[in-house]
């Protein structure tokens, strides 16, 4: 790697409220958009934060992900990554996968379960309303994005505190619990491999059914099939319930009148599109590549073999791309922000974590329209142990 002051990346922040980004990721994005960093496993990588360049990097196949995954090639965590995951497969292998798994994320067939959001998300607010406040982590956030994707999985209600804690060991960072993401990955495989037997046997109708009939038909191997639930679970549960919990920290910060930014009992389109923007759920929000030639990407020379690691949190805050990028706008218009990529490797869950955002928060503010903080934003403890950036707890009151 080429000579420059390396930076240690220690995101997410642990206090600050989501106002203002990250000063380390402010510094980089203006003066050495491609710059230095050591990963949380004693890799070293380029970390991309320009709008620009994070646009470039994933159109570019000189950076795979493919490459990534490899024996010895630089990481991020501690534990290898899965070479049968779809975030970790380069056409043509991505496109196949792709294609077979976006039938069953198609926004219409995703758009049917917006009743069933809306039915868990009333009864959340009801069993919060019991009381003269709540923690909106425990309280909402967080139940609901593990029911809507469990729900998805066919994952019984009884047993979803023990997936909780898989995906928690799972995204663990940190040589010390190196052990434990290794075993929530052994535990969370093993379980979906006996899940698709049964379901063979047993077809179901929701998106696991689809999947594992997708199986059957020899459309999609068993390993690639397992991947893609722990995929799904992870992500779609600490993601989404981290995008909820932040974007209240930011509304709650926001007192004036918030009758404006509902269109009946749910968000606005545009409300829903700038907290995605603004809010940062994620360390820093992209998955690492590595250079499979030499290749010039903002300005510095990417040598082959070399991790690049994408900032969409850092990009989707480039002045370059949105104006006065550090104010929340709920009617900004212009540059589209990646929170969900760009490209091929585009997030197939969008649709489906932009259906939870508007329904929980819309819901939330016009159940409880004089909600606000117990306790002052900027004491609020983050959970550090993980790549996903939420508070602990986000105590509110009525």
């Amino acid at each position: 790697m080429t000579s420059g002051t390396e930076r240690e990346l220690r995101f997410p922040l642990s206090s600050e409220v989501p106002s203002e980004p990250a000063p380390e990721l402010a510094e980089m994005r203006g003066d050495r958009p491609v710059a230095p960093v050591r990963l949380p496993s004693g890799d070293r990588a380029w970390l991309v934060t320009r709008y620009a360049d994070n646009l470039a990097l994933f159109s570019d196949e000189r950076f795979s992900r493919a490459a990534a995954a490899r024996s010895g090639s630089p990481r991020a965590r501690n534990i290898p990554l899965d070479p049968h995951s779809i975030t970790t497969m380069d056409p043509p292998e991505h496109t196949r996968l792709r294609r077979v798994l976006g039938g069953a994320f198609s926004p219409r067939r995703l758009d049917r379960l917006a009743g069933r959001i809306e039915a868990a998300t009333g009864s959340l607010l009801d069993a919060m309303g019991r009381g003269s406040g709540a923690d909106l982590v425990a309280g909402l956030a967080q139940p609901l994005a593990l029911g809507v994707i469990c729900d998805l999985l066919g994952l019984p209600e009884e047993e979803r505190g023990r997936f909780r804690e898989w995906t928690e060991d799972y995204l663990g960072l940190g040589p010390d619990r190196a052990d434990a993401a290794a075993e929530a990955a052994r535990r969370l495989d093993d379980h979906f491999a006996g899940l698709v037997e049964e379901r063979i046997g047993a077809p179901s109708d929701d998106v696991f059914g689809a999947l594992v009939q997708a199986h059957t038909e020899g459309r999609l191997s068993a390993a690639e099939l397992r991947s893609f639930a722990t995929t799904l679970l992870v992500a779609g549960y600490e993601t989404v319930a981290a995008q909820i919990a932040g974007s209240m920290v930011v509304l709650l910060s926001r007192p004036g009148d918030r009758s404006g930014l509902l269109d009946g009992d749910r968000l606005r389109g545009p409300v829903v599109e700038e907290l995605l923007r603004y809010v940062p759920i994620a360390m820093t929000g992209g998955t690492i590549r590595v250079a499979v030639a030499d290749a010039e990407l903002g300005g510095r020379l990417i040598r082959a073999g070399e991790a690049v690691l994408p900032s969409t949190v850092a990009a989707n805050r480039d002045p370059e791309a949105f104006a006065d990028p550090d104010v929340f706008d709920p009617d900004r218009e212009g540059a589209r922000h990646i929170a969900f990529g760009h490209g091929p490797h585009r997030c197939l869950g969008a649709h489906l974590a932009r259906l939870q955002l508007s329904i929980a928060v819309g819901g939330l503010l016009r159940r409880f329209p004089g909600i606000r903080p117990a306790e002052p934003l900027d004491s609020l403890e983050w959970n550090t142990a993980k790549p996903i950036r939420c508070p602990v707890r986000l105590p509110v009151a009525w």
